[in-house]
């Protein structure tokens, strides 16, 4: 029974670190860049804010709408963790492992940079 939570929590990290990785980080910028655009206006303070856009229609639209939404990717980034590991366990679960612990060691940063700060 505990291996069951044990490989139900490295799944949730593993799912939240492939997710970031996937929606914001700079390394999977080429996945997002057929989809998506950085557009930046100036606001009424003069401050330039940024956001992203979607680019195209249809299947490409739809594409977009998935990668800029960190809940969607999310389910479609755990779906595809979870089918690996159920039908690929050799495989899956050392992949399952390096993203669970990259996702674990940024979350360990992130709160050690807000406590130091």
């Amino acid at each position: 029974m505990s291996e069951n939570w044990f490989w139900f929590i490295l799944l949730g990290l593993a799912s939240f670190r492939l997710t970031r990785l996937v929606v914001y980080d700079r390394i999977c910028e080429f996945l997002r860049k057929p989809f998506l655009e950085e557009l930046e206006e100036v606001n009424e303070q003069g401050d330039i804010e940024q956001y992203i856009g979607i680019k195209g229609t249809g299947l490409r639209a739809w594409i977009g709408e998935l990668l800029s939404c960190y809940w969607c990717t999310g389910m479609w980034a755990s779906i595809f963790l979870f089918l690996l590991f159920l039908y690929s366990p050799f495989i899956g679960k050392g992949i399952i492992a390096i993203f669970a612990i990259a996702g674990l060691a940024g979350i360990i940063e992130t709160l050690i940079k807000k406590y130091l700060e």
